[in-house]
């Protein structure tokens, strides 16, 4: 039996009255939208439908836009505008849908993180820059967008992202970064038609000739980030692990992932695998850098551990960028009481170079001092023995401690700031 019909400007509350017919079907058409309308069956079950001739049909038939009380009469009505449009351009509602929502799964799965390992696999593994461009994602991309889709970024993501590298690791590491994704994303579009690169002109965070500037921090500037390390509570690891990059001259995430599989007895050994120059790495512990790294974290159950972690030594210290900000607060907070301009910018590999500065202070030999930084004289690799010159690095390492040991202490009569400039 076919349906009774009716046509009228359909409101909530009429659609709200509407009763299950006896038999066959109640169709009430809306004066509004021509073919929308509410179907009601003789269960009683009410949605919204839309009668028309759709693209390959050859005659109108009825297909349903939504169930009543699952959606709006407003959002129906919109929905059967928006597919008359459609049907107009003779493109089926139904196709559409389904493209689009195809079109989201796709984009739902392919994150930043997916982009940048097809990325590595594809360009750039085999490449001898390859382990850079992988060390500036993981270090630095990855943990701060890696998880987003790549058709939601927009330019100001990669803005405050290189902003954050650039207050943790330098304008210099923020540009390279720059250069690492945008060659990840410009490949992306090559093979994506519906990807465009929130990467624009004008992100860089330097100019030509600041790449060059290399920051040593002055006495002052010293003890002021070791009197803010004081006051920070957490994460609780932080003022040791601050304090390493300086007295063991390490770069940022050498001293982050120290781990005690690579501690045995006197001796710090930095694995090739994770160095810059590929080659182990053997730091003498002195007494200041053992008290550094201290006892086993209270709530590790196990017999090996990450030395500066928030997670019991299950993982390394990764929190960066935000306890660089709350350190740099603290110090600004303490120049400003004091009647101090504000300190000139820095960054955590500062205190590399400021250790470098430091050992040329303490009268060590330039080239012992070179070995404490990990670098090969003479850079011949193949002759490369990481326990040669133990004995140097060792003393080396301990004018550096006592050399910061009076900066920190310095005689009453003798406090004015000095500033020594990196050699090398």
């Amino acid at each position: 039996m076919p349906a009774k019909k009716h046509r009228k400007e359909l409101t909530a509350t009429m659609i709200g009255k509407l009763k299950a017919p006896g038999v066959g079907r109640l169709w009430v058409a809306d004066s509004l939208v021509p073919g929308f309308g509410v179907r009601v069956t003789d269960k009683g079950m009410k949605t919204f439908v839309l009668r028309t001739r759709y693209p390959g049909e050859a005659n109108a038939s009825r297909r349903e836009i939504g169930k009543v009380g699952k959606m709006e009469l407003a959002d129906a009505r919109d929905k059967a505008r928006a597919w008359l449009k459609l049907i107009e351009k003779d493109k089926d509602p139904a196709d559409v849908e389904e493209e689009q929502r195809r079109l989201q799964i796709r984009k739902g799965a392919t994150t930043v993180n997916a982009v940048l390992d097809a990325f590595q696999k594809d360009h750039v593994e085999g490449l001898r820059s390859g382990d850079q461009v992988k060390a500036a994602f993981t270090n630095h991309v990855r943990p701060r967008i890696g998880d987003r889709s790549i058709y939601d970024l927009k330019r100001s993501d990669i803005t405050t992202m290189l902003n954050e590298i650039k207050a943790d690791s330098g304008p210099v590491m923020a540009d390279r970064v720059l250069a690492h994704v945008r060659k990840a994303f410009n490949w992306q579009m090559i093979q994506d038609d519906d990807f465009k690169s929130p990467i624009v002109r004008g992100m860089a965070k330097t100019k030509p000739k600041e790449r060059a500037r290399k920051r040593t921090l002055a006495d002052d500037e010293i003890r002021d980030v070791w009197t803010a390390l004081d006051q920070i509570e957490q994460p609780a690891c932080y003022p040791s692990y601050v304090r390493s990059l300086l007295l063991a001259m390490t770069r940022r995430n050498e001293s982050a992932r120290m781990h005690t599989d690579e501690l045995e007895s006197d001796l710090w050994t930095i694995p090739g695998a994770r160095y810059k120059n590929k080659l182990d790495h053997v730091i003498p512990i002195t007494s200041a850098i053992r008290e550094l790294i201290g006892d086993k974290p209270t709530g590790c159950n196990a017999n090996s551990w990450f030395v500066f972690s928030t997670t019991h030594g299950a993982k390394p210290f990764s929190g960066f960028s935000k306890a660089k900000k709350e350190l740099d607060r603290i110090i600004a907070k303490i120049r400003k009481a004091e009647g101090r301009a504000p300190m000139k910018q820095w960054q955590l590999h500062d205190l590399r170079r400021t250790g470098r500065s430091l050992m040329s202070r303490a009268k060590v030999d330039a080239d012992h001092a070179e070995r404490c930084m990990g670098h090969v004289i003479g850079g011949v690799r193949e002759t490369y023995d990481r326990y040669e010159y133990l004995d140097e690095k060792r003393k080396a390492f301990e004018a550096l401690a006592s050399m910061l040991d009076m900066i920190l202490n310095p005689p009453a009569d003798n406090v004015v700031p000095m500033h020594v400039e990196a050699v090398g």
